[in-house]
């Protein structure tokens, strides 16, 4: 009987070193764990000193220049074409809505690369930023596919428009070989007018030493005109030099 009962009198400091034991390890992981991240700097702080991450530069506008072509027309054109065609109301005077410039690569069928060049000097031209335009069914004759990349192109409006158009009629046109004048009759019935140039290196914005490929382009002017005489009219006064 006395065997029996000095037994569990043994045991007892056994059990609480046991329990003794986690108590030291769990207080020394899970009290230096929680220091630690209780230490850590919170979300939009960055560094040991927290200092606050710096914000992304917002993008400047532009600079807002009324385009040279744009003053010539409010103050001569307007007026002139008012006399012509005897408008009562100032809105009635036709204006310059856009202008399409079109660039097909037909060797981009073989070559992307090409296409994509083509976009660079195209944007480089326009001063905006080149759309490249994709084939929209297949034609087993030209290898080409749907979906393929087959050229480019680019719209502008407002002030691009403006300045495209000028340096075009005074740079671009006097730059072109054997140059005879426009086609007069290249309007299409509602007031919007298209020419097609051979080379697009007549813009000085293209290194003629560095350009490796020579591409055409289509550009087509729209104006907000009734009739093909009105738009004519527009443009002439623009300074186009249409064939006589």
């Amino acid at each position: 009987m006395a065997d029996k009962k000095e037994k569990p009198e043994t045991k007892k400091p056994e059990k609480a070193d046991r329990a003794a034991k986690p108590e030291k390890g769990g207080g020394d992981k899970g009290g230096g764990d929680k220091g630690q991240k209780a230490a850590k700097a919170p979300k939009g702080e960055k560094g040991e000193a927290g200092a606050p991450a710096k914000a992304p530069q917002a993008r400047q506008p532009e600079e807002r220049v009324t385009p040279r072509l744009r003053t010539y027309f409010e103050e001569v054109v307007r007026a002139k074409l008012t006399q012509e065609f005897s408008y009562k109301n100032r809105m009635e005077v036709p204006v310059l809505e856009k202008v399409v410039i079109n660039m097909g690569i037909g060797e981009g069928v073989n070559d992307r690369k090409k296409v994509e060049q083509a976009a660079v000097d195209l944007g480089l031209i326009a001063g905006q930023k080149a759309v490249i335009t994709k084939a929209r069914k297949s034609i087993a004759t030209y290898k080409l596919r749907d979906g393929q990349a087959i050229g480019c192109k680019v719209t502008l409006r407002k002030a691009r428009m403006y300045e495209f158009i000028d340096r075009l009629i005074n740079i671009g046109l006097p730059r072109v070989r054997d140059f005879r004048g426009l086609n007069p009759k290249s309007f299409d019935g509602g007031g919007n007018y298209t020419l097609g140039i051979k080379e697009h290196i007549i813009f000085p914005e293209i290194d003629y030493d560095k350009a490796t490929d020579i591409w055409g382009m289509d550009i087509t002017v729209c104006t907000t005109a009734k009739t093909d005489a009105e738009a004519r009219a527009l443009l002439t006064a623009f300074n186009f030099p249409f064939r006589q």
